[in-house]
């Protein structure tokens, strides 16, 4: 049985919900919980952007186009999702990275991602 790591955010208080529409997060509860299971660190809450989804699909990981054999309605600009704490890293790097959501990251993020990065893009 998978077991949810402590809800708190990169602040240090309370993890508060990324999105419920669409649905996002490893438990897709509407928060980036985490747990030893999610191998990704689903922990970033971010607000998705044309050039990140175009970036993102660019490299290989389509975001845009709906799957719903996975429940998956596809992003468009405007909506909040938990990213891959390593994929936003990754955006960063490239000069790509959507804004981030504090409040509403994990603070497992932390273990890939600094938080002065994370509050650059504090939007």
């Amino acid at each position: 049985m998978t077991t949810p790591l402590p809800s708190v955010n990169v602040l240090g208080g309370t993890l508060e919900p990324c999105s419920t529409a669409p649905m996002t997060g490893w438990f897709r509860d509407g928060h980036c919980n985490s747990c030893a299971e999610d191998r990704g660190s689903h922990t970033v809450c971010v607000l998705m952007t044309d050039e990140f989804l175009a970036w993102s699909s660019y490299i290989g990981n389509d975001l845009t186009t709906p799957r719903p054999e996975f429940g998956f309605p596809g992003l468009k600009p405007g909506d909040r999702w938990c990213l891959c704490a390593a994929r936003f890293l990754e955006a960063h790097d490239e000069g790509c990275a959507p804004l981030v959501r504090l409040a509403s990251t994990h603070a497992r993020a932390l273990e890939v991602v600094p938080l002065a990065v994370l509050k650059s893009y504090s939007g």
